[in-house]
């Protein structure tokens, strides 16, 4: 009896571990979207901060070449552009007093697959000002 279930006992743990073999790739083929989600999602957060890295440096520029012009809309506009390959860029200018304010704001397009499409474009802003110290006439 006891010689029954130790081989009845081994064909029973054989089945298991026949029964396990697909398990893995099973399991790896349902998280396997889950993970690309992510990594999509990490992609697209990461090309929109490069892009706000971007749109600050465009708004520094933009406000030291302001600062020293005669036309501080113009230059701004120029060293925007000339900083960046992004675009289109909406710069604005503002002088009050001694003070030079640049904003520059860019739409970017999330525009990596699946994840960009349920986030939507986004907006990106930034500031700058300076002293505003325009050449002598």
């Amino acid at each position: 009896m006891s010689a029954a279930n130790t081989h009845q006992h081994g064909t029973s743990e054989a089945r298991s571990v026949r029964d396990d073999r697909g398990q893995a790739a099973v399991e790896l083929a349902m998280a396997m979207p889950l993970v690309v989600v992510f990594v999509l999602g990490v992609l697209q957060v990461a090309l929109v901060a490069r892009d706000q890295l971007a749109v600050e440096l465009a708004a520094r520029e933009a406000a030291r070449a302001a600062s020293v012009s005669a036309d501080p809309a113009g230059a701004a506009t120029a060293a925007a552009s000339r900083v960046t390959e992004l675009g289109p860029l909406d710069v604005s200018v503002s002088v009050a007093g001694d003070v030079v304010r640049v904003r520059v704001s860019y739409t970017n397009p999330t525009d990596v697959a699946i994840v960009g499409a349920a986030i939507g474009d986004v907006t990106l802003d930034a500031t700058a000002t300076m002293a505003f110290d325009p050449p002598s006439p």
